[in-house]
């Protein structure tokens, strides 16, 4: 039996990206695997950001079974309570456990960079609820199913691995209420013996990212040294979407995952813990890269002097 051998897992936000490459890697890892998100063969993503992408659930799922494991894809809008409500229910119904909960449920893109009083204080809520509520109403429907078992690992996927500031006021608002929110849970849930973190990849090679710099997995090293866009991207420094899903299939196979509760992860911290590679063979470490190729950035100072820092209650 593989590490994950009879593990039920969901991947809310499966269609493409982190979410399809967490899916296959939980995959490869044994478990099962509901693959959930708005982009089906039957309803293929028709609004917002990826609108007109051609990956489905049903695909990832496919990717999933490949890799060992099995894939069943479930067409899902969690920002829709009752669809979320029944995704549980067939869950339980079918499988009587949930082991691993992975939300990389995403909003629309902040694209108005003005400053926040002058951006219209609707389109702000919008944004940041569009972020927030999924993963908060997933996770209250999903708990539940781990409770009785006194075992499970909730994983928020998010964008950074600090709490430095984004540059985007509502956007900044989101995806720190996000890092609070896995606290939050780690909290509550510590006496049941369910484990809650958030994890931050490197930059991926999705497939909008490789499709946007014209490469594929096969020539994206040529297009990293020869593109101006790329390397202002630091795309040499990239990492597929494989590598956050070893790492969060490293977690769930760990015994001990109990010590990581609360904290905030990224993929190349885990990669050095637990010494896998991405599925390529190679070992990207996102933070050195960008502390070497970006100190700009890396060594930033905030304009108010102040850093906040998640600290082990241990040291």
């Amino acid at each position: 039996m593989t590490k994950l051998g009879g593990r039920v897992a969901l991947v809310a936000g499966a269609t493409r990206g982190a979410g399809r490459g967490i899916a296959r890697m939980l995959g490869e890892a044994g478990a099962t695997v509901y693959c959930t998100g708005r982009g089906s063969r039957a309803a293929p993503s028709a609004a917002g950001a990826h609108a007109g992408r051609p990956e489905t659930i049903d695909d990832t799922a496919a990717l999933v079974t490949a890799a060992g494991g099995e894939g069943i894809p479930v067409r899902v809008d969690h920002a829709v309570e009752a669809e979320v409500a029944a995704l549980v229910e067939r869950i339980r119904r079918d499988q009587g456990r949930l082991d691993v909960l992975v939300n990389v449920l995403g909003g629309e893109q902040a694209q108005d960079r003005r400053p926040f009083w002058e951006l219209p204080v609707g389109e702000g809520r919008a944004l940041t609820e569009g972020w927030v509520w999924p993963h908060v109403v997933t996770a209250r429907h999903a708990v539940p199913l781990m409770l009785p078992r006194r075992s499970g690992l909730i994983v928020e996927v998010l964008e950074t691995h600090t709490l430095d500031y984004i540059g985007h006021f509502y956007f900044d608002l989101a995806v720190t209420a996000l890092k609070r929110l896995a606290y939050a849970l780690a909290e509550e849930l510590a006496p049941h013996d369910v484990t809650a973190v958030s994890i931050a990849p490197g930059f991926m090679r999705t497939e909008v990212v490789l499709a946007h710099l014209g490469a594929t997995e096969e020539t994206w090293q040529q297009v990293a040294r020869e593109s101006e866009m790329a390397r202002g991207y630091g795309f040499a420094g990239s990492e597929t979407p494989c590598f956050v899903g070893r790492a969060i299939a490293a977690l769930a196979a760990d015994p001990g995952v109990r010590r990581w509760s609360g904290r905030v992860l990224s993929s190349w911290a885990l990669s050095d813990e637990y010494g896998f590679a991405d599925v390529d063979g190679a070992r990207p470490h996102w933070g050195r890269y960008l502390s070497a190729n970006f100190p700009q950035f890396a060594d930033a100072r905030p304009q108010t002097g102040v850093r906040w820092t998640v600290t082990a209650a241990d040291g």
